[in-house]
């Protein structure tokens, strides 16, 4: 446990006499109470089972910042990445800043933030490895980096960018709200170096003394109502109207005079020029995740095709399943299904530990999408060995175990599909949380799903009018779907005040050209698929360049989508914590100097000298371990 100089001043000691009974959103400050099954366990915290005498160990307790009082100086985040050994490119804590004004009546609005400790963390429960836990002990919200296998959903689902994803170690970590120094009385280590005592800390909702406010919110701190934060503002001196980020976002906040609370609106400090950018679009972070959702819900599309055609009674369909097409299509199916499912587990941080994406089926809908998703993939091999059987081997199985595996797929179709577009509905990304997200999935599915089927029965030379009008039809109806989900969704972010129509400003300037590009090719795959050339259902050249023009508008959808959003996050400032910045740095090789805090999105170099010595281990378990660890970082 920390050991506590005798020397501690005073300004680095807990003192809360007393405190309310529930804090500003209805919850109890009081964890747990004597004789509840949590009170009186140790948090073991470097393996020492002892219990702090703090007398408010299970009270909520939060940071309190003074913005009055913050000059920048960044105390608090060298302080605390000293003490969790943190490297340069990771910062528990991070000191940002808004401005507003122009000189001489220019003004700077400094802002130091960590993980607020929420009373609803949605990182526990988007978390799919349950790596995170909410404790009764100061309401601590603590996170296991050994358990994280790197897959950085709770940095999406986070408002306030306090979880880290390491790009190097390939996992998250976060601030732990220095509960040992708790345990002993102590405050943070932060708040203890904290010059200008812009910062402190204690039971939620005490304000400490030679302070008057208590806000929830400051200019450049997001929405409270995601998950209600367990930090404290004061702000007494008088705000500019707008105060701008001087980061790349295209985000300032305008104060609304009624209220005095400030909204994120769109700055245009990017002008209003159409751009390409083609080098970041295809060179986007999150490519492993473009190729699984395409591959998934394309096999997933062709799928509830193949076997609910059939079932429904659709002629086109039955002879489809019926002919020599069914077994290339189920083939081609589940090796599109594989590659994606290899893409995306080896995009986590820790592949290996892939299994653990199945531990939080209680909350997360990664856990739910991964079951869903897994299941199906069942169910797709299921079907296509039995089809595979049939044909080459006359299987004696009977066409019931076949069908129960369509059944298996249909399910884990329904269930990953749906948990595919849940997981996207995240109120701190904007740009996603809309209908379009589930609309453009959907469109995809059917598009893609039926012109998969449609190449395949050409290869086969099995596709008669009847069944090419029909999944010419499906997939306008893809193309349509798609379409309006875009109408409404370019609509609905124009209106609102958020991050979400910074992205569409992105979306209309930075990469114009892309998705001008994308919606003109759709009007013309819907033109086509009216026109003359499927008016027969068996024109071959057709459907190869529907399916390629499709093809393309899904591909620069699918990257605009991941692309374009913008999440509420935390402010911050020329060099740290700026998406710009970091583009630069890894462009221009900035990024070898450590010292700027930028890294490149690579794990562990892979050494072979590790890989024989790995080779000399005693037992296959030790071998496959050790190997894993190489391989991955």
């Amino acid at each position: 446990m920390f050991e506590a100089r005798e020397n501690e001043p005073d300004y680095a000691r807990l003192n809360d006499p007393t405190s309310q009974e529930t804090n500003r959103y209805g919850a109890p400050i009081e964890k747990a109470r004597a004789g509840d099954s949590l009170h009186g366990q140790s948090l073991n915290i470097n393996g020492d089972d002892g219990i702090g005498d703090n007398p408010n160990r299970y009270k909520q307790h939060g940071f309190y910042f003074n913005a009055d009082n913050c000059i920048a100086c960044h105390a608090c985040e060298a302080a605390c990445s000293e003490k969790n050994d943190n490297p340069a490119h990771i910062a528990f804590r991070s000191v940002g800043f808004v401005e507003g004004g122009t000189y001489p009546a220019y003004q700077r609005l400094n802002i130091s933030m960590a993980c607020n400790h929420c009373d609803d963390p949605v990182c526990l429960k988007g978390c799919p490895t349950r790596a995170y836990t909410k404790f009764a002990e100061y309401g601590a919200v603590l996170q296991d980096p050994d358990i994280c296998f790197g897959c950085g959903y709770c940095t999406w689902v986070c408002p306030y960018n306090a979880p880290q994803l390491d790009p190097v170690k390939g996992r998250v970590s976060k601030c732990n709200m220095c509960v040992d120094r708790l345990e002993v009385g102590l405050k943070p280590a932060c708040v203890a170096a904290c010059l200008g005592k812009a910062l402190d800390f204690g039971v939620i909702e005490n304000i400490p003394e030679g302070r008057d406010q208590a806000k929830s919110e400051i200019p450049g701190f997001p929405r409270t109502d995601i998950t209600h934060p367990n930090i404290r503002f004061q702000q007494t001196r008088t705000t500019q109207r707008e105060m701008a980020r001087v980061d790349s976002t295209a985000v300032k906040y305008h104060r609304d005079d009624a209220n005095g609370s400030f909204h994120p609106v769109v700055d245009s400090k990017h002008g209003f020029k159409r751009e390409w950018n083609l080098s970041t679009l295809l060179g986007s972070h999150e490519n492993a995740h473009i190729a699984f959702t395409l591959s998934a819900q394309t096999v997933m599309g062709a799928f509830l095709l193949l076997t609910l055609g059939a079932w429904a009674g659709l002629q086109p369909m039955v002879a489809f399943t019926a002919g020599s097409a069914l077994l290339p299509a189920a083939l081609v199916m589940l090796a599109l299904m594989g590659v994606g499912l290899f893409k995306l587990t080896m995009h986590l941080g820790k592949p290996h530990r892939f299994y653990r994406g199945f531990y939080n089926l209680r909350f997360s809908s990664v856990s739910r999408e991964i079951a869903g998703v897994s299941l199906f993939f069942t169910g797709l091999a299921g079907f296509t060995f039995f089809a595979v059987s049939d044909l080459l081997f006359d299987s004696p199985f009977p066409g019931v175990v076949q069908d129960l595996f369509a059944v298996i797929g249909l399910l884990g179709a329904g269930i990953g599909g749906y948990f595919m577009y849940k997981l996207y509905r995240i109120p701190a990304r904007p740009f996603w949380d809309h209908w379009y997200t589930a609309a453009t999935f959907a469109g995809t599915a059917l598009t893609l799903g039926s012109l998969l089927l449609a190449l395949v029965a050409l290869a086969s030379n099995q596709l008669p009018p009847e069944l090419g009008r029909l999944l010419a039809m499906v997939a306008g109806t893809g193309l349509a779907l798609e379409g309006i989900g875009l109408l409404y969704h370019a609509r609905d972010l124009q209106a609102q005040e958020s991050e979400g129509a910074a992205s569409f400003y992105e979306q209309t300037t930075t990469y114009g050209y892309p998705y001008w590009l994308r919606n003109g090719l759709l009007v013309v795959a819907l033109m086509l698929v009216l026109g003359v050339g499927l008016l027969d259902g068996d024109s071959a050249w057709a459907f190869i360049l529907l399916a390629l023009l499709a093809l393309i508008v899904s591909v620069i959808g699918r990257v605009l989508f991941y692309v374009l959003v913008i999440p509420t996050t935390m402010p911050g400032a020329f060099f740290w914590k700026n998406k710009g910045f970091v583009e630069h740095a890894r462009e221009s090789g900035l990024a070898e100097m450590p010292q700027l805090g930028v890294a490149y999105e690579q794990h562990h170099p892979f050494k072979l000298g590790e890989l024989l010595e790995t080779l000399r281990s005693t037992t296959l378990r030790e071998k496959f371990d050790q190997l894993c660890r190489l391989v991955t970082g």
